[in-house]
């Protein structure tokens, strides 16, 4: 922790990363990522754990990590047995911003060509449901990968902030937009004009996260949760997360119409005719992803 408060003053808002974050080693089958963490978590094993893991660099989200969490984002989306996915960091720092000594040089050349950050957009295209719990820390980067996720929970300690106006720039991976839409115009302006943080209640207060819990049972809570999602027919969940979602695209009455169509759409599978009949006998419902 003692390192951590010495990083605090170098930018307000934003941590600088002490360690460079080397390049991605080829995995064999089963072996372990290097800066994240992967496993299968719940009594059905059916929620899939992502936790960032670079502690040393306070989880900053070096091009390393970004290529891991988007492997293992598609291991989970694969696995049939994984219903929901949750997304972690330390207790005391979720992610402090990307990697400052990775993007100083960088030109506008370079950003332009290689899609710098689009890889992170991999987190908001994904079908099953994903639930950040953040503790500590979620700064920049941090902050806007919380935000591409579905569900956020903060431990009462979370800070959030959109610091890179302090550097010279601005948000570059979703930042003005998704925080936009969770917050409302004068928050989100606010926040990213100055950079200045906001605590996990009045994260709450705002509508950037649905529930804050002690620091110590966050994850368990996040977990629960994804359990509860992951025991509902994997399909029709798709088809609801992509109705949600539809919301901040269109205009409510596009959105009304794909809903409609959505909604009809679940009378072609089995798990609809399984949910209503288990509803009219009394019974718990098998779903099948069918």
């Amino acid at each position: 922790m003692a390192a951590l408060r010495s990083l605090l003053p170098c930018v307000p808002g934003l941590l600088r990363p002490r360690h460079g974050c080397a390049a991605l080693r080829t995995f064999a089958a089963g072996a372990k990522f290097e800066y994240i963490i992967t496993e299968k978590k719940g009594k059905a094993h059916n929620v899939g754990l992502i936790q960032l893991n670079r502690p040393k660099a306070l989880n900053a989200l070096c091009k390393g990590l970004i290529t891991e969490l988007s492997q293992a984002l598609q291991a989970f989306e694969e696995d049939r047995a994984v219903g929901a996915i949750v997304l972690t960091g330390g207790e005391k720092v979720f992610a402090a911003g990307a990697d400052i000594k990775e993007m100083q040089a960088l030109t506008f050349q370079e950003c332009s060509f290689t899609q710098f950050l689009r890889q992170l957009d991999q987190l908001s295209q994904v079908k099953k449901p994903i639930i950040a719990a953040v503790n500590g820390y979620a700064f920049g980067g941090g902050c806007e990968l919380a935000l591409m996720c579905d569900i956020v929970y903060a431990g009462e300690k979370a800070q959030f902030a959109q610091p890179e106006i302090l550097l010279g720039t601005i948000p570059g991976a979703g930042g003005t937009q998704r925080l936009t839409r969770a917050v409302g115009k004068s928050l989100a302006m606010e926040m990213v004009l100055t950079g200045d943080r906001i605590s996990a209640q009045d994260a709450k207060q705002a509508g950037l996260v649905s529930k804050v819990f002690p620091v110590e049972t966050l994850l368990e809570e996040a977990i629960r949760c994804a359990e509860k999602i992951a025991s509902n027919s994997k399909l029709i969940t798709a088809m609801a997360k992509e109705a949600v979602n539809a919301a901040f695209e269109m205009t409510l009455t596009e959105g009304n119409k794909l809903e409609r169509k959505i909604f009809y759409s679940t009378f072609a599978t089995e798990d609809q005719k399984e949910g209503m009949a288990a509803f009219v006998e009394k019974r718990k419902a098998s779903f099948q992803d069918q």
